[in-house]
């Protein structure tokens, strides 16, 4: 039901800016594909984590000429596998993956704007709906002490980034920073009992983008 009336704000929130873009003399819309590194920071010495590469779809609209808004909803995964030392007494091995549904928002001007080719700056803020997430033991002996449970169902993060359009493409590089924690703390037997995790969603990401009109 909270997943619900997230993903339904999301949409009024999208639909309001289309009917309102009208007003505007520079408007487009279109798919954008992608791919993404993402990580959930860690800052601790016994617990290490990795990064996780996948791949990312969505919708994005630019609304503005020479500064713009681009709002956009995209549906990607992110995670990381956090590990112990396999040495120490209780070790563990498990992977953290977020099904997600991202909303930015940004906001971005043109440095370079010809008639065919335009070079971009931006940045915003990103909220992420976590649709479904899955821990699972790489491992079959080891511990499993990450639960579903210990992970937030919304996360908030800010993105930065350059942008390239050449007459219909337009690609994006990002790096997106998380603001508040994915898990704040766990129960880890062998370090403690509400062990601060406090991890972020941390990486860089590359979209390209066909604007449809």
């Amino acid at each position: 039901m909270k997943l619900f009336n997230y993903t339904k704000k999301g949409v009024v929130l999208l639909s309001f800016l289309l009917i309102t873009s009208s007003v505007f003399s520079q408007f487009t819309i279109g798919p954008k594909v992608g791919y993404n590194s993402s990580k959930l920071s860690l800052d601790r010495n016994d617990i290490s984590s990795d990064l996780k590469n996948n791949f990312q779809i969505g919708l994005f609209m630019r609304i503005g000429s020479k500064i713009y808004i681009q709002p956009e909803i995209n549906w990607l995964t992110q995670g990381s596998i956090f590990k112990t030392d396999p040495t120490v007494t209780n070790p563990f091995e498990q992977e953290v993956k977020l099904n997600t549904v991202q909303v930015p928002l940004m906001i971005g001007a043109k440095l370079i704007d010809l008639k065919m080719v335009n070079f971009r700056i931006f940045g915003g803020p990103t909220a992420s709906i976590i649709a479904s997430k899955t821990i699972e033991n790489k491992v079959s002996e080891y511990i499993s002490p990450l639960k579903e449970a210990d992970i937030e169902d919304m996360l908030w993060s800010a993105q930065v980034g350059a942008g390239l359009d050449i007459f219909k493409f337009t690609l994006d590089i990002r790096y997106n920073f998380g603001v508040n924690n994915v898990i704040k703390t766990a129960n880890i037997p062998g370090i403690g009992d509400n062990v601060e995790l406090n991890t972020k969603t941390n990486g860089f990401n590359v979209t390209l983008g066909l604007k449809l009109f």
